[in-house]
């Protein structure tokens, strides 16, 4: 006899900063490890497991992503589930909110939009307060010219030169549905330089370090090693182009996931 199974959404944000990214990896403190800790000892048994939406690499931040739990043997109570959940978590995770599912969501496979953004300030280094959210960029940045290469970025590209250790077998012709720089007004501290930025993406998905790939090549963009014209040809992916600058985790955020119907 087959034990019933029951589904449910999690919706969850963490600060990346201090873990190894989402995935379980032995001897490594991860999201998914320390989720599966706090709900062993919350439930008092073993017998479930965590799908996530996307995996995050180490020191990348979220602000709002899902995962699927699939329990066994008994449901949650969800009257009480949330606030002794987030009781048990550590401070940098949170538990936003739990919904039942009549059936799995397959939250792979399922069709979402993902918005990510990076927050960056050049010049005077920053406050260390800042380094869990924010890159400091050494000397000065042409952000017009970076603006008009993050709009570039929109639309349809072959993203095969951003895509991190392809194969011949990736799919990379991908379609950006916006791609902006704009000044950061999304997240503030007393702390903060007095003027950063934000780099704004959002599509259906994104290869291993592709947006950190977008950044660096931004990056090397607006500090002039690479011309506009370098920029253009890294966005076809039939021409060969050697990317180099993987831009650092920690200023990464997945600001948000859209389940589509």
């Amino acid at each position: 006899m087959f034990d019933k199974e029951y589904y449910y959404l999690l919706k969850i944000q963490y600060l990346g900063f201090r873990y190894h990214g989402w995935q379980k990896q032995p001897d490594l403190l991860t999201i998914q490890r320390m989720m599966q800790r706090t709900l062993r000892y919350v439930l008092g048994r073993n017998n479930f497991k965590f799908i996530a939406a996307g995996r995050t690499d180490s020191k990348v931040s979220v602000n709002e992503t899902y995962v699927e739990l699939i329990l066994k043997e008994a449901p949650l109570n969800l009257d009480t589930f949330l606030s002794e959940f987030n009781e048990n978590l550590p401070q940098d995770i949170k538990l936003l909110g739990i919904e039942k599912k009549e059936q799995g969501v397959n939250i792979i496979q399922a069709p979402k939009l993902k918005e990510y953004i990076y927050l960056f300030s050049f010049g005077s280094k920053n406050h260390p307060f800042c380094a869990p959210f924010m890159i400091n960029v050494k000397g000065s940045l042409d952000i017009d010219l970076m603006q008009q290469g993050a709009l570039m970025m929109q639309g349809e590209h072959d993203y095969r030169n951003y895509a991190y250790k392809s194969t011949p077998e990736t799919q990379t012709l991908m379609h950006i549905n916006t791609s902006s720089i704009e000044v950061n007004t999304l997240y503030s501290a007393n702390f903060f330089p007095e003027t950063s930025y934000v780099f704004k993406v959002v599509g259906a998905g994104f290869k291993r370090h592709q947006v950190r790939l977008m950044m660096g090549s931004l990056f090397d963009l607006g500090s002039g090693k690479m011309t506009l014209d370098e920029f253009k040809l890294s966005l076809d992916g039939s021409k060969p182009f050697t990317l180099t600058h993987i831009a650092q985790a920690s200023g990464l955020i997945l600001q948000g996931v859209k389940l589509l119907e």
